[in-house]
């Protein structure tokens, strides 16, 4: 009795948890190239001093699906959407390098060039500054040039390479912001191979049909857990009343 109320509240527990993380990919299903959460449950056993039959379920969320995202055509001049695999460098708020796959980028009033979120885009060359009265233009190459509107118009100025990075996927890791980083904590070099599609950009690869599902068998995993406390219970207070009746 005692190990079923203990499986039973942990996977209660866990349930719980992944639901939270169906519903964050489920919030997420039209943030710009959102990568939705994965995870599965494994048995583990408990240690301890008596604790040799009892086990206890783990939620192992932290691994994301690569799978690409829908691309749509915006005509935006800063908007970019990554070609297969592939990550933009961006500079996190704690200032190392981490990767999104979201290209819809702005232009500060000091000319930074950043993602909407306000991340400055990591040049392989350093920051990117646009000059002002300027037309930005962004190549598949990641390279920005800029033609000014106040002088000789088809004098382009090339004002650096967006990085470009593509480690493999088991490298990565997803941080509590949302961007992900190389496990080891390092940059990863650019990789001249990865190629963006301007004036286009990803969506999220959230399947709200998937999630929705997910959400209605986590909530009957949950149910049905739930239950199997209400046993024990019910199992405990009747064996009480036995015990009882012996004395």
């Amino acid at each position: 009795m005692d190990r079923l109320i203990y499986v039973a509240m942990n996977g209660a527990k866990h349930t719980m948890e992944r639901q939270a993380a169906v519903s964050n990919n489920l919030a997420n299903a039209s943030t710009t190239g959102f990568r939705a959460s994965l995870s599965a449950f494994r048995a583990l056993p408990v240690i301890g001093p008596g604790a040799g039959t009892r086990t206890f379920v783990v939620d192992t969320t932290g691994s994301a699906s690569f799978r690409p995202g829908p691309v749509t055509e915006t005509g935006r001049a800063l908007d970019v959407a990554v070609e297969g695999d592939g990550w933009i460098a961006v500079q996190a708020p704690d200032g190392r390098e981490a990767y999104t796959r979201a290209g819809d980028l702005q232009i500060t009033g000091s000319g930074q060039l950043r993602t909407r979120e306000g991340l400055d885009v990591v040049g392989e060359a350093g920051p990117i500054v646009v000059p002002p009265n300027a037309e930005v233009t962004i190549g598949g190459d990641g390279t920005v040039s800029a033609i000014p509107t106040d002088g000789i118009p088809n004098a382009v100025n090339i004002l650096g390479r967006i990085k470009l990075v593509n480690p493999p996927a088991g490298d990565l890791v997803r941080g509590d912001d949302g961007l992900f980083r190389l496990r080891t904590g390092t940059a990863a070099p650019a990789d001249a191979s990865v190629q963006l599609s301007p004036g286009a950009l990803e969506g999220s690869n959230v399947s709200v049909v998937e999630s929705l599902v997910e959400m209605i068998t986590h909530a009957r995993h949950y149910e049905t857990q739930i239950k199997l406390i209400q046993n024990a219970e019910n199992n405990a207070r009747q064996w009480s009343q036995v015990l009882n009746m012996a004395s």
